[in-house]
């Protein structure tokens, strides 16, 4: 269904606005197209410019009056791409005893999404990938009902660039309650760069090079863009090096949210250090090796690290670099096919941008609200043989079922890691439903404490769950990378 307008044309780098009415009985049988990501050939089968459409999985038998708990996931990939997209929420909605509606949709992403200048704000809105996804907990807090579904109980749920916007969603606004959330759930969440409006001007000239829009006047350059075709577009709708970083890697996410002033009033740690956030109970967490899917596997030199972790985050000087390899200077054994400092990478990028933020965001929270923390610790032996380990959102597929989420699923969830999946489901519906992992249980599974400042989380394994306490070496790392907050731009 569709939940805003189709924004296309003068719709182009505008907030979301209410679809056109349309009489009669509208199809909903096959899943929609979604929005185009980075790199991406035009045209491409699934994918179109007009995406803002939802997904509602609901129990057949309920009614307006049913008053379920709803479950809204917000996909990932990096805001580059919609990685998570059209998961199937049917089986979260059968295990819960039919006691819950699941909702997913598609947002703006990459150039569509979140093309940054001073003259997209003076001739449209920052951030319009966000506004996409508060769009749409304005149309659940309107229309769930209809599905049986309660408004003033709605748990948001992100993975990865979804678990990065449930923590905007927290501080939006500098912390404003729209109620429009009762809770919280974030699978590792990411905190890449979140540059100022000013430092992506470079990004809009390029693509106004790239399009030929540069010989319009200033006035009229966004008038020029959207008069485009969306092939045109599309064609410049990929990465480059930073200013001031060179060849190779490129860096991993291109097109990431910007401070607007507005919806993001200042840096993601700022408010949430100025107590700036909704305060909701949550359930945060992070995979044991957050980075190794995204560190290069042919890391073979200290210098080689560098440069990895500098094109990425572009502030960061030879002297932060030099910091970091100091952090990370204890060897780390070896991983199949992998280069002796492939390791080194994939530890600090994953702690810097998906570890640490979650750890410190749970922090941040203070006792103000309910915290459960946990760490996903499930080996497979496809992952142990590729080199790496237990990787970012392996815990997606026992989430939702390993039918459901669309071929990423390990053979090893419907064989010896099977036994994981009713324990790591029930433990997610229980907090959709009741705001804590305890109430519905899978029988025999652990009573998940909360967080504190022991920093006591679940460790989720295949036949041994159990809580254990944050080590004091990755506290220090996580200290250390949210001193280093202004130069990553998470922070000021």
């Amino acid at each position: 269904m569709r939940f805003a307008a189709a924004p296309l044309g003068e719709l182009r780098w505008r907030a979301p606005v209410e679809p056109e009415r349309e009489a009669g009985v509208q199809e909903a049988k096959r899943l929609p197209p979604i929005c185009f990501g980075l790199g991406m050939g035009y045209p491409a089968y699934g994918v179109d410019e007009d995406c803002l459409f939802v997904n509602v999985w609901t129990p057949s038998r309920a009614t307006p009056k049913s008053k379920l708990p709803v479950w809204v996931f917000i996909g990932g990939g990096g805001y580059i791409s919609l990685t998570n997209a059209n998961w199937n929420g049917a089986e979260v909605v059968d295990k819960s005893g039919h006691n819950i509606v699941m909702v997913n949709f598609n947002y703006r992403v990459g150039l569509w999404g979140f093309l940054a200048s001073e003259r997209v704000r003076g001739d449209g809105d920052l951030n319009v990938g966000l506004l996409d996804q508060r769009m749409l907990l304005h149309w659940v807090k309107k229309h769930i009902a209809t599905f049986g579904g309660d408004p003033d109980h709605v748990v948001i749920h992100g993975a990865s660039a979804g678990a990065g916007s449930v923590a905007l969603h927290m501080v939006a606004y500098g912390g404003r309650n729209d109620n429009l959330f009762v809770g919280a759930v974030a699978e590792s969440i990411f905190f890449p760069a979140q540059p100022t409006v000013p430092e992506l001007e470079y990004q809009f000239e390029r693509v106004l090079r790239q399009t030929g829009c540069d010989a319009s006047p200033s006035s009229e350059q966004m008038a020029c863009l959207r008069s485009l075709p969306a092939a045109t577009l599309q064609s410049t709708n990929f990465a480059q090096p930073f200013p001031g970083r060179s060849l190779p890697p490129m860096p991993l996410f291109y097109w990431t949210p910007c401070i607007d002033g507005v919806f993001l009033p200042s840096l993601p740690y700022t408010l949430f250090r100025q107590s700036r956030f909704v305060s909701v109970p949550v359930l945060f967490g992070t995979d044991t090796d957050e980075g190794s899917v995204f560190a290069p596997g042919n890391t073979d030199s200290p210098s080689a690290v560098a440069s990895f972790l500098a094109n990425n985050y572009p502030l960061l000087t030879p002297n932060h670099t030099s910091l970091i390899l100091s952090t990370y200077s204890n060897p780390l054994p070896p991983l199949p096919q992998h280069a002796p400092y492939y390791p080194v990478a994939s530890q600090a990028y994953g702690e810097a941008t998906f570890t640490c933020p979650s750890l410190n965001v749970l922090n941040h929270l203070g006792n103000s609200t309910s915290r459960y923390a946990y760490r996903y610790n499930v080996h497979d032996n496809e992952n142990t043989a590729a080199g790496i380990g237990v990787p970012h959102l392996f815990e997606a597929a026992a989430i939702f079922g390993p039918d459901n989420i669309g071929g990423h699923a390990r053979g090893s969830y419907y064989t010896y890691n099977s036994g994981i999946v009713p324990v790591v489901m029930k433990y997610w519906i229980s907090f959709v439903r009741a705001l804590d992992p305890n109430v519905y249980r899978e029988e025999g599974s652990p009573e998940w404490g909360s967080w504190d400042e022991r920093g006591e989380r679940m460790a989720l394994e295949t036949g041994r769950s159990r809580m254990e306490r944050v080590d004091d070496g990755e506290k220090q790392r996580c200290a250390f990378w949210e001193s280093l907050g202004e130069v990553l731009e998470q922070r000021r």
